[in-house]
């Protein structure tokens, strides 16, 4: 199952990245085969509007079941459970700590979004 995971690089060591709309980027990681590939997201940073539904277009296009992020605003979360993806808060360094911990289930899965757009 490939899962999403925000982050400010191009591999499992870089910094994970607390907001989903506007993250960089995104590491998509197949939980089977253990290999991954990075997703550009920056034409959303400055972004006036609707960087949160770009963003999760970007996830649900690359195939992610599951997104792992800091925070994800309304917009975005009804998107992505529009689509069937899976949403977890996560608290971590770098993205490879945070897909420890998903695949460890120590993380819970988001029922609402946790913060307000433009955030």
């Amino acid at each position: 199952m490939k899962i999403a995971v925000t982050t400010t690089g191009n591999d499992l060591n870089s910094p994970f990245e607390n907001r989903f709309g506007r993250a960089p980027g995104f590491i998509i990681y197949d939980t089977e085969t253990k290999q991954f590939e990075a997703v550009d997201n920056s034409m959303n940073l400055n972004a006036a509007q609707g960087a949160g539904i770009q963003a999760a277009m970007n996830v649900i296009k690359a195939g992610a079941k599951v997104l792992v992020s800091g925070h994800c605003g309304p917009k975005a979360f009804t998107v992505l459970k529009q689509a069937e993806v899976k949403i977890f808060n996560a608290n971590a360094a770098t993205v490879s700590e945070a897909v420890e911990k998903y695949v460890s289930g120590m993380l819970i899965e988001m029922k609402s979004a946790d913060v307000d757009g433009h955030w």
